[in-house]
């Protein structure tokens, strides 16, 4: 299990992955601690950003400490049992981050469809069940995969084509007839993937209607700014998993398939801080209260 780079470039690309998952974490970490510490981002939208920064740490802790650590010792080998741990919180993460994308959606397009009733229709009542229906689905899914993984014979040949135990590069080692785990990751990733990203765009097509009504340049500003960016890590994220997943390829090479995953599972939890929260004002305005208190504190 692991990359296919050549020897002399293994220490540059140990160098690249490892400063893109401390990014990763960083950010990360910034984003729920100033959430935790400011009570003005204790709101609807933060509850659901914390849940995703912390989605994109897990999601990113799951599969590159294991690679760094591979790429470091040069040791690619990994056990049954932990290639199916990591699975299961791969799978457990990813599908988390796409009912948290969901979730998000919707709260903005509350906020800018029907400001005067955000209050009411965003309760803490229900922006704590979606949290929780969030985790309760995805925790059903990955075991549910995890499951059937664990009920097939694999070969000899264990030699996994992927840096991290992958449900489709482990379907192509096994001997068993793996029919009715393709059928459950058919149905259930339509479910899981086609669903909340169709509600995601219409969501989004909604908001930006709702916002050209305004017949303005800073409307549309407004619009584009709103949406825009969103759309775009939503893009990077369902597009590479949706064509890796269930528009599968004949075609598909080993390279091919490795460099999208890396687009979900390390280029999307590093942009996402940037792109979701550390830009706005909210979240740089907690972060100078955050640091003006530490200062205080000092100097008493």
């Amino acid at each position: 299990m692991g990359l296919p780079i050549p020897s002399e470039h293994q220490q540059l690309f140990y160098a690249l992955f490892l400063s893109m998952y401390l990014t990763t974490v960083l950010g990360n970490l910034i984003i729920i601690i100033l959430i935790c510490l400011d009570s003005h981002l204790h709101t609807p939208m933060y509850l659901f950003l914390s849940n995703l920064s912390f989605s994109d740490l897990c999601f990113s802790s799951v599969t590159m400490p294991k690679l760094l650590q591979n790429m470091q010792s040069q040791d690619t080998s990994i056990l049954y049992a932990g290639c199916l741990t990591q699975m299961y919180f791969f799978l457990l993460f990813g599908d988390l981050e796409s009912f948290l994308l969901v979730a998000m959606a919707y709260d903005r397009y509350v906020a800018i469809c029907f400001p005067l009733h955000y209050v009411s229709i965003m309760s803490p009542k229900l922006c704590v069940s979606l949290v929780v229906l969030s985790w309760v689905l995805t925790t059903f899914h990955a075991m549910l995969h995890t499951l059937l993984m664990a009920r097939l014979s694999f070969c000899e040949d264990n030699v996994i084509p992927h840096f991290f135990c992958d449900m489709s590069a482990l379907l192509k080692l096994s001997c068993s007839d793996t029919h009715v785990n393709e059928l459950v990751i058919f149905v259930m990733g339509g479910i899981i993937l086609v669903i909340p990203f169709v509600l995601i765009i219409v969501s989004y097509v909604r908001i930006v209607s709702s916002i050209l009504k305004v017949p303005s340049a800073r409307g549309i500003r407004k619009a584009f700014s709103t949406c825009g960016s969103h759309l775009s890590v939503v893009s990077l994220f369902y597009g590479t998993v949706i064509g890796l997943y269930l528009c599968p390829s004949a075609n598909n090479s080993t390279v091919k398939e490795t460099v999208m995953a890396m687009m979900y599972t390390v280029v999307t939890p590093m942009l996402n801080p940037f792109i979701y929260s550390l830009r706005n004002r909210d979240m740089k305005g907690a972060l100078n209260r955050v640091i003006c208190k530490k200062k205080v504190f000092f100097c008493l």
